[in-house]
């Protein structure tokens, strides 16, 4: 009897878990968009939409287009799958334009100040993060317009789908973070708060990983 109670509150501890961790990851990806959001101040300078649409993107857009498929953390929960498919292809499109604005920024602001363009890791891995970004959700079209890939297997498809868009997502938080090393930033904020602010794209990464890894992990268990 003891040990039926230990297994029955294992589960329950592991939901609780679950739980917990879809929310706080919901938490950091909003957080750290509203604080770059306050810190950066958008329109004071061509700079300054750079910051905050490229964490707009990846810190809440992409974070949010996954997580509407999380059994645990979902805010669509009770929608059909149909919905939350249609939605998380809006979110991407909103992610892929903001990123896109980003870049476009940043861009420009170098050239007006003469500045050379991608000289960091920064730099060099963000552009490469927006071109990833916007092949991987052209790439998922076909996952709405089935008639597009006939004769491919759709159950292929979707893990390939979800196994590069975890990969861009990673790209994405790398990026974030590197974003957090610049001296914009370091000279914004005091050593406590870049610490907790680097926790975010890092935790959120881990999270949204381990979504993924253990959906797919799941599903494979239960078809053998």
């Amino acid at each position: 009897m003891a040990h039926s109670k230990e297994t029955e509150a294992e589960p329950r501890l592991f939901a609780f878990a679950r739980v917990a961790s879809a929310v706080l990851t919901h938490f950091l990806g909003i957080s750290l968009t509203g604080f770059v959001a306050l810190l950066a101040r958008p329109g004071t300078s061509w700079f300054s939409w750079h910051p905050f649409l490229m964490t707009l993107a990846f810190s809440f857009f992409m974070t949010e287009a996954i997580l509407l498929f999380s059994p645990h953390g979902s805010p669509m929960r009770r929608f059909s799958y149909k919905v939350k498919r249609r939605v998380h292809w809006m979110l991407q499109c909103a992610c892929v334009t903001c990123a896109a604005l980003g870049l476009a920024a940043i861009f420009y602001n170098k050239h007006l100040h003469g500045k050379p363009h991608f000289t960091s890791w920064h730099g060099l891995l963000g552009v490469i993060t927006v071109c990833v970004v916007a092949v991987q959700s052209l790439a998922a079209v076909p996952l709405i317009y089935h008639s597009l890939v006939k004769g491919w297997s759709l159950a292929k498809f979707k893990r390939y789908h979800a196994t590069s868009g975890l990969v861009t997502y990673l790209f994405g938080s790398v990026s974030l973070l590197l974003g957090l090393t610049s001296g914009w930033f370091t000279k914004s904020v005091g050593d406590a708060t870049w610490y907790l602010a680097a926790l975010c794209p890092i935790l959120c990464a881990l999270i949204i990983m381990n979504q993924v890894t253990s959906a797919y992990v799941a599903k494979k268990r239960f078809q053998s």
